[in-house]
């Protein structure tokens, strides 16, 4: 691969924002299998996606479990990026190339077998300190914020009265005494 070809899928995968990936090419496994294993771990942290992933019981998890350390390993070394600040801000996997295959049935036909293969990307960000919010979520607070304005500005209710213009009981007593 040149680097042109580096820097291009770079800027694809993560443009201007720090952050590192890892690919892995014709992994031997059914990409179907695989996105199985990676709904786990995306959007954890890097470190704790790689506990998930070493406890994991399905096959796939062992070369995602590779590549995310492979990923973070790259972080460090290549950008200088902290291990435990990166989390998986995209994983995803894509179909490699199909071996066809023949299987001997009854009769003296055969089947054929497709044997899958997966490319399995892994794009690691490191944790910003202050999110932006989201617009929705911008406005919801602003519009909380102003009704809380509003709350203290306005003038306090003035005291109920029961049935007839009369006080409630506790008023009442109180006038007694």
């Amino acid at each position: 691969m040149s680097n042109e070809e580096r820097i291009s899928r770079r800027g694809t995968l993560l443009g201007e924002r720090p952050g590192s990936y890892a690919i892995a090419r014709q992994v031997r496994i059914s990409p179907l299998k695989v996105r199985r294993v990676i709904d786990l771990v995306r959007g954890l942290p890097a470190k704790d996606a790689l506990d998930v992933l070493r406890f994991a019981p399905q096959g796939a998890a062992e070369p995602v479990y590779k590549l995310v350390a492979s990923a973070i390993a790259n972080g460090e070394n290549n950008d200088g990026l902290k291990g435990d600040d990166l989390y998986i801000s995209q994983i995803f996997v894509d179909e490699g190339m199909n071996l066809r295959r023949v299987k001997a049935r009854a009769k003296g036909r055969g089947d054929r077998i497709t044997r899958r293969a997966s490319h399995i990307t892994v794009v690691l960000e490191p944790k910003a300190t202050e999110q932006p919010q989201p617009a929705a979520k911008a406005k919801a607070t602003a519009v909380a914020q102003s009704k809380a304005d509003t709350k203290a500005t306005k003038p306090a209710p003035k005291a109920v009265k029961g049935k007839a213009g009369e006080q409630p009981a506790a008023k009442k007593s109180e006038k007694g005494a």
